[in-house]
Order: C-alpha cells, then sequence, then structure tokens
C-alpha cells in the first residue's frame, strides 16, 4: 500500500534485506555483447551514428591537450543515463535515476577525479581560474570564495537535476492515473491521450537529460586542463 506519493520512488523488492530493484541498472549489460558477434541491424546501426555523432561533438568541447578516448568516458555516462532513464518509463520498472544514490554517485566520482587530476597536474591553471580575468584587485577574494562554492556544489547540482526531473515526470504521470479512477468513460479516454502526450515528453526528457549530464561533465572536465 502506498503510505504517501513518493513511496513509489521507494526500493520495496528484497530478498534477504537486500533491495532487487537496483539490479534494473545492470539490466543493460545482458544487451550489450549482442553487438559484437550479431550481424549489425538498424538499431546497431542507429546507435553508431548516434555515438560518432556525440564523440565529434564532445571531443571538440575538450580541449587538445585532453587524451585521446576521453569523449567515451562520456558517451559511457550518457548511454548509461539514458538507458536507466528509459527504463523507468516502463510499468513496474525501478528508475534508479531517480534517487540520489545513483546520480550524486557518479557525478560526485566524476567531480572529484577532475578536481584531484586538475590540482595535482595543473595547479597553477586552478588556482588562475578561481580569479576570472579582469577582476578588480579589492573584489579578488571574494570572487575566490564565489567560485569555490560554485565548484563544489558542481556535483550536487547536476544530481539534484537528473533527480528532480525524473521524479517530476514519474509524479505527474501517478497523479493522472490516480484520477482515472473516478472519472467517466469518455474522460477517461481524454486521459489516456493526455498520458501518451505526458510519455512522449517524458522520453524527450530522458534524452535531454542524458545530454545535459554528459555537455555539462565533459565541460567541468576541460576546465581543468
Amino acid at each position: 500500500m502506498m503510505t504517501n506519493l513518493f513511496s513509489i520512488f521507494d526500493p520495496s523488492t528484497n530478498l534477504l534485506n537486500i533491495s532487487l530493484n537496483w539490479l534494473s541498472t545492470f539490466m543493460g549489460l545482458m544487451f550489450i555483447p549482442y553487438s559484437f558477434w550479431l550481424i549489425p541491424n538498424r538499431h546497431f546501426i542507429i546507435w553508431n551514428f548516434i555515438i560518432n555523432k556525440l564523440h565529434f561533438e564532445f571531443k571538440n568541447l575538450l580541449s587538445p591537450n585532453s587524451l585521446n578516448g576521453s569523449t567515451f568516458i562520456f558517451i559511457s555516462l550518457f548511454s548509461f543515463v539514458l538507458f536507466n532513464n528509459f527504463l523507468g518509463l516502463f510499468p513496474y520498472i525501478f528508475t534508479s535515476t531517480s534517487h540520489l544514490n545513483i546520480s550524486l554517485s557518479i557525478t560526485l566520482s566524476l567531480w572529484l577525479s577532475f578536481m584531484f587530476y586538475g590540482w595535482i597536474n595543473n595547479s597553477q591553471h586552478m588556482f588562475i581560474h578561481m580569479i576570472p580575468q579582469g577582476t578588480p584587485n579589492i573584489l579578488m577574494p571574494f570572487m575566490v570564495i564565489i567560485e569555490t562554492i560554485s565548484n563544489i556544489i558542481r556535483p550536487g547540482t547536476l544530481a539534484v537535476r537528473l533527480t528532480a526531473n525524473m521524479i517530476a515526470g514519474h509524479l505527474l504521470l501517478t497523479l493522472l492515473s490516480n484520477t482515472g479512477i473516478n472519472l467517466p468513460n469518455y474522460l477517461i479516454i481524454i486521459l489516456i491521450l493526455i498520458q501518451i502526450l505526458l510519455l512522449t515528453l517524458e522520453m524527450a526528457v530522458a534524452i535531454i537529460q542524458s545530454y545535459v549530464i554528459a555537455i555539462l561533465s565533459t565541460l567541468y572536465s576541460n576546465e581543468v586542463n
């Protein structure tokens, strides 16, 4: 029984007090090996086209000093988030990206790796980045504080953005579906059409949020080089 509206996002399936809902995050691993030995079909060709487009776009965003193959980190991030976002659109499948456990783990690990790499290898560049060019001398201490705070909250803002967008659409779909119990038949048809439009919008949101988190992570990594 649903105790409150947000309880639909709670991991409820468990075995020996181990939550099984999080296993949905690893469902994509079952489909990856097929691309290595099956004859490429339309699905594989389209996905390969998307990956190539993302590769060239991320490559343009990264600095020339970046290591070869750096774009594949962000392509993998895009693919992982996109897959889990789309899983949440199917009934009775747990949406792992609607929880800060997953989204904050991803963004925080990336941000920490960027910070460690930047401060160890390009410490002078990291200090210079704290003070924008042309800042008056009297404002420099305040700009250092502001830039430090804005840098620290980056993983939190990325995680909250992804989680909030995933939760908002699912809550709206749940609210509308709960109202259909007491509606007459002609209004139920209208409600179904609205639900289909919202599902289409949620598909777009799933793609956009995956693209946003990958692009912002790419831009953040470019600042440490």
